[in-house]
């Protein structure tokens, strides 16, 4: 009588007896966006692969399509997550009536230095500043999402009253002015970093004097 051997079960549990947990969608998505700031900070746009962002995240190419249908889209989604709280400062500084202008762009400066550089907003910025003449689209989209509320909050904050020697005119006019040094630091330390290490704190202090002299804003 020939012998059988035993059937194997329908699916076997996995090493240490527990199915892995399923995610839910809102952490795909996330885990996601999350793998794409990494691929595209290390690759740049044009050399990112979707695959190699599916595999850092742990999901099937297919389940990335899902919710991102191109690099573009993807790209796109992954701007705004990181910008969100830097927007949403701007949006509470700017609606902070009481606040007077000095101590508003005050910060403002101090939150770029510690919540942009150094963190993956900075990564985004600098992705943007090498990417964007390249590839139109995505800096008009970063442009329209993100600089021109800066820009807009930058201009209610300056409008205020009460501004005394606070030159509101000129950044007003220019408030490009306010994220000079945001810039200039993401730049440096890209580049020029490890032939002459920028100090972004003193920097942000002398552009701080520079802009609120006259407001008890200067550092000791």
């Amino acid at each position: 009588m020939e012998s059988k051997l035993p059937e194997k079960p329908a699916t076997a549990p996995p090493a240490g007896g527990k199915a892995p947990r399923r995610r839910a969608p809102g952490e795909r998505q996330e885990a996601i966006l999350k793998a794409a700031l990494d691929v595209f900070s290390e690759h740049g746009f044009a050399a990112a692969r979707l695959d190699d962002v599916a595999s850092r995240a742990g999901v099937a190419k297919g389940t990335l399509y899902l919710y991102f249908p191109d690099k573009e889209t993807l790209f796109e989604h992954m701007l705004q997550g990181v910008a969100a709280p830097a927007l949403a400062q701007l949006a509470r500084l700017a609606s902070a009536d009481t606040v007077p202008p000095a101590a508003a762009i005050a910060a403002l400066l101090a939150f770029f230095e510690t919540e942009v550089i150094g963190t993956p907003r900075e990564k985004v910025i600098r992705l943007i500043v090498s990417e964007g003449a390249r590839f139109p689209r995505l800096a008009k989209f970063y442009y329209e999402e993100v600089i021109a509320k800066g820009l807009a909050a930058v201009r209610t904050i300056a409008a205020r009253e009460n501004h005394n020697n606070f030159n509101a005119e000129a950044i007003s006019r220019f408030p490009q002015l306010i994220f000079a040094p945001l810039l200039l630091s993401i730049v440096w330390r890209g580049t020029f970093q490890q032939f002459e290490p920028l100090d972004v704190s003193a920097l942000i202090a002398a552009h701080k004097e520079i802009l609120l002299h006259g407001h008890g804003e200067r550092n000791p």
